[in-house]
């Protein structure tokens, strides 16, 4: 269908053969930052919004295996989104179009999920929930997901470009993650989506007012989308399409069969399997960890802002890496290689994990903890994209045909999958451990148990019992440590970079064969790619002149003073090329 429509899909804005700053900056940063800041804020938040709005832990065991299931569902839909990459062949490319289809789906995913009737058949509840949660995590977030996480490894050919791009695009999802959801979000909404009242939380009011921001999540992340369609471009996409290759649809089975007959690829997937989950179980369990586990917080005034303060100042001090991480990963990688680069921070991760357990009560042993795991986890956050699609170049050299969708889908499985399964344990421990989303009545003297409230005339504070603070340590400090043990083990085999060139020469090879055997001419890419940049180039600098010229005719200003100054300032910029364009070479 999508082939059919092609000539209707809006352009890329992005014409270069070559990444630009402007594709960086903003297809990959500032366009997927916007489209995932409000899925980052349901990782930390939805689990709480359902258990402590809405109560659903009254459901028992609706809420430990409803995250769970739906989980199995995300990975259908996600390989779903997979197949239909892969079959489409459009002008705007084989994942770009999918970003587009993603918006009306995702939009009113977020409004339904938000307007859960709270009276009534609790039955009519469960479905509700069940079936919005599911069209979100399930249709509408895939449906963007695999096609967002399939664009890196279909923009370029070029390693060291594709690497910037790869660690943008990561940096975008930490930058979700770790401003949005762990910095902004406690600061500016935590006391708004969970309001306090004299009795402890007010449900009623926090119900009204995660249907007000459901609105705004809405049209955020719809804003995000339509940026990052715009400001990016699947130039290998485009290889086929300028070759007037007629590309055969491949089965999903077989893709299936290319991919796990590849040993790197087993080992790439299970590593983002094992680090993702301590990553995102982390996460999940950070606002109830900021809530009920430091001393300042329960023994305060009021408790819901003093977590919020708490989980900012930790979103804070846990993004500062990803921040460094930016500038530092890329040239980390080059010159370690992206898998040593990867386990030697990890190493230094698990280390600096098992500082927490010094004392799990204390907000400054915490913090030390959080800030030195988050440098160790710079290369795996910013450079796996890249690694993967170094082995998606692998495959392609060995079969003569790409899985993008295919690799990308179950990559957006794990990625959504993962979410409700975290959700999904996490939930059940805490009905384990005896959870109470009031908290239980303590005397702060003893820090014991009040039997008899109505009888006890002493000051009150609320916290959880013994049981659920192990639970809360376990699921905030103890997983990612052992998932990050994994995850070395994993890596420790994985040397695909060493076969960058010869796998380059190979798809070259490819194409060459399928070109001259349907009668056309071959053009060696370099040459291609130069004849494609000096059209562009041309094409560019007329319309810029004739921009200049309608200026200058419009203001009365001299076209020739104006061109003089535009020429003198490119020229200054060739002898001093930026930071950036020093990288992208």
């Amino acid at each position: 269908m999508l082939e059919r429509v092609s000539k209707v899909l809006p352009p890329t804005r992005i014409k270069s053969t070559n990444v630009k700053v402007n594709e960086m900056l903003i297809g990959y940063l500032a366009g997927p930052f916007c489209a995932m800041i409000a899925n980052a804020i349901f990782g930390a938040y939805l689990n709480r919004y359902y258990v402590d709005v809405l109560g659903w832990t009254k459901f028992g065991v609706f809420a430990t295996l409803l995250p769970i299931l739906s989980s199995f569902v995300a990975i259908v839909g996600n390989m779903l989104v997979g197949r239909w990459i892969d079959s489409t062949r459009t002008k705007a490319g084989k994942a770009r179009p999918y970003l587009l289809i993603a918006i009306p789906l995702i939009a009113v995913a977020m409004l339904l999920m938000f307007m859960t009737p709270t009276k009534g058949d609790p039955a009519i509840q469960m479905i509700w929930i069940a079936v919005t949660y599911n069209l979100y995590y399930s249709l509408g977030y895939p449906c963007y997901s695999t096609a967002h996480s399939s664009l890196v490894s279909l923009s370029t050919r070029n390693a060291n470009q594709r690497g910037l791009l790869a660690t943008l695009s990561n940096a975008s999802t930490v930058a979700a993650a770790g401003i949005g959801a762990s910095v902004l979000a406690p600061i500016l909404l935590q006391p708004f989506m969970f309001v306090t009242g004299p009795d402890g939380l007010d449900i009623t009011a926090s119900y009204a007012n995660w249907r007000i921001l459901s609105i705004v999540f809405a049209l955020l992340t719809a804003g995000g989308i339509i940026v990052e369609y715009f400001f990016t471009r699947e130039r290998i996409t485009e290889e086929a399409l300028k070759l007037n290759l007629k590309e055969e649809k491949i089965p999903m089975k077989t893709h299936m069969q290319a991919c796990t007959k590849e040993k790197y690829w087993w080992l790439v997937m299970l590593f983002v399997l094992v680090f993702q989950f301590g990553q995102m179980s982390r996460n999940s369990s950070m606002s109830f960890y900021t809530r009920w586990m430091f001393d300042s917080v329960v023994n305060s005034a009021n408790p819901e802002t003093a977590s919020a303060s708490i989980m900012s100042t930790l979103g804070l001090i846990g993004g500062l890496p990803a921040v460094i991480g930016m500038f530092v990963a890329w040239p980390l990688a080059n010159k370690l290689g992206k898998k040593r680069a990867i386990v030697m921070g990890l190493c230094f991760s698990v280390l600096s994990g098992l500082i927490g357990f010094v004392n799990v009560n204390s907000f400054p042993v915490v913090c030390v903890s959080v800030i030195l795991k988050g440098f160790g986890t710079i290369p795996a956050q910013y450079v796996m994209l890249a690694l993967i699609s170094d082995i998606l170049d692998h495959l392609e050299a060995k079969n003569g045909f790409r899985s993008d969708g295919f690799t990308m889908s179950l990559y957006s499985s794990i990625m959504a999958g993962l979410g409700g399964l975290g959700i999904g344990i996490i939930n059940a421990m805490l009905s384990f451990s005896g959870y109470v989303n009031t908290g239980y009545h303590v005397d702060p003297a003893t820090v014991t148990l009040i039997e008899n409230v109505s009888e006890w005339t002493g000051p009150v504070i609320f916290r959880q019992m013994g049981g659920t603070e192990a639970v809360l340590a376990f699921a905030y400090l103890g997983l990612e440590v052992i998932c990050d043990i994994i995850a070395i083990l994993l890596l420790w085999k994985m040397d695909v970079e060493k076969y960058g060139d010869e796998d380059r020469r190979a798809i070259i090879e490819w194409q060459k064969k399928a070109v001259l055997a349907e009668g056309g001419t071959w053009i060696e890419p370099e040459e291609r790619a130069r004849m494609e940049q000096e059209q562009a180039d041309r094409e560019a600098e007329e319309a810029r002149i004739a921009e200049l010229k309608a200026l200058c005719e419009k203001k009365g200003l001299d076209f020739e003073a104006e061109e003089k100054k535009y020429q003198e300032k490119l020229a200054y910029k060739k002898e001093h090329p930026s930071i950036i364009d020093k990288l992208l070479g």
